[in-house]
């Protein structure tokens, strides 16, 4: 009787490694666990306001191929090295996308991007790219679209964003509250702030709910609240929110809500028109507010890839260009390392500078 009642639409139950075989498989070296908790600490210190420098999320809107991938974690290593005095460089590394109907759900879901669903592949291919990426010395941001899969990555990140479509969401919201990292919430697809500020506080004080644990078993997770959310503006309705009139907005909005002026500048999505051209003006005019007095930006994104633009996924894998993104348009490396050298250049005199609201 039960067959009429229950997982009347699933077809079957595969399962998955625990977490913590998988760690087991893939441990932390010490180097990795180095990057990881020196990149966690020092974006606490810049929300802190104990380090004048900006931290700058950059890296392709989702990772497909891994050489590729690594490819621009080296030079992104050097590149930090290069302008570390003005910026801390964090590499997105993005294996899951929410997708607003269909399409491609990211290199955990799909790793072999043909519909063959390989999610056990997947994880454990992302938890080695991750480890081989932290083992340079970069710290690494993603995005945490479930509730499971930080318990196989988690200890890798030192910076997580929850979506614009993930923002209201009671689960997410109790899901950041017990991450070990900084948590950047974007505000709604449709420009709402509010959404992200409420999810702020939320995320701030304790929650239990239903999860996952290392064991694979699931538990009430008990968790003490995230001290570090704040907020990533990422325009909405095909308008953006980075000008000075709308930053202004923004930080009333934090300051009636008690929170901290923390602003993160998302310089794609809707902030750009999603046209990768616009993303270095997005980035100057965020540059020329600070000059101009801003302090409340804090952070900025950036949507980059060896190559520019993007690419439709082929049926033929062995036509996908190199370094070129299937999912969201990017600038390319030369635009990339220009916008970072600009943005170190043209703001060091000012940094060091810049008081808390």
């Amino acid at each position: 009787m039960t067959n009429r009642l229950e997982n009347i639409n699933v077809e079957s139950f595969d399962l998955m490694p625990s977490p913590e075989e998988v760690q087991a498989r893939l441990p932390i070296s010490a180097a990795a666990m180095e990057s990881v908790i020196t990149g966690r600490e020092t974006i606490q210190r810049i929300l802190d306001r104990g380090d004048p420098r900006l931290f700058v999320i950059v890296g392709p809107c989702s990772i497909h191929d891994l050489a590729a991938g690594y490819d621009y974690a080296h030079r992104l290593r050097r590149l930090a090295e290069e302008v570390k005095d003005t910026l801390v460089l964090v590499m997105r590394v993005y294996f899951a996308k929410p997708r607003t109907a269909t399409g491609w759900k990211g290199f955990i879901n799909d790793p072999h991007l043909d519909d063959s669903f390989r999610i056990e592949e997947g994880m454990e291919k992302a938890r080695a790219f991750l480890l081989r990426v932290a083992g340079l010395g970069l710290p690494l941001a993603t995005e945490a679209l479930d509730s499971i899969t930080p318990q196989y990555l988690g200890d890798l990140i030192a910076w997580t964003a929850i979506g614009a479509r993930t923002a209201e969401s009671q689960t997410h919201r109790e899901l950041a509250s017990g991450l070990s990292t900084p948590v950047g919430f974007k505000n709604g697809t449709d420009g709402d702030i509010q959404v992200a500020i409420n999810a702020i506080r939320s995320a701030a004080r304790p929650h239990s709910f239903l999860g996952l644990n290392a064991q694979g078993r699931s538990t009430i997770v008990r968790t003490r609240g995230n001290a570090y959310g704040h907020l990533v503006l990422r325009g909405g309705d095909g308008r953006p929110n980075y000008d000075t009139v709308s930053i202004s907005i923004v930080e009333r909005a934090l300051a009636a809500a008690r929170l901290p002026r923390l602003v993160v500048v998302d310089c794609s999505h809707a902030n750009s028109s999603k046209d990768p051209e616009l993303q270095p003006l997005v980035l100057s005019d965020c540059v020329h507010q600070i000059r101009e007095g801003n302090r409340s930006i804090v952070g900025l994104m950036v949507e980059s890839n060896l190559e520019g633009g993007n690419q439709p996924i082929p049926d033929d894998l062995t036509k996908l260009k190199y370094g070129c993104s299937v999912t969201d348009p990017c600038v390319d490396w030369p635009t990339t390392e220009h916008m970072l050298h600009k943005t170190s250049q043209t703001l060091r005199d000012i940094l060091p500078q810049r008081t808390a609201l």
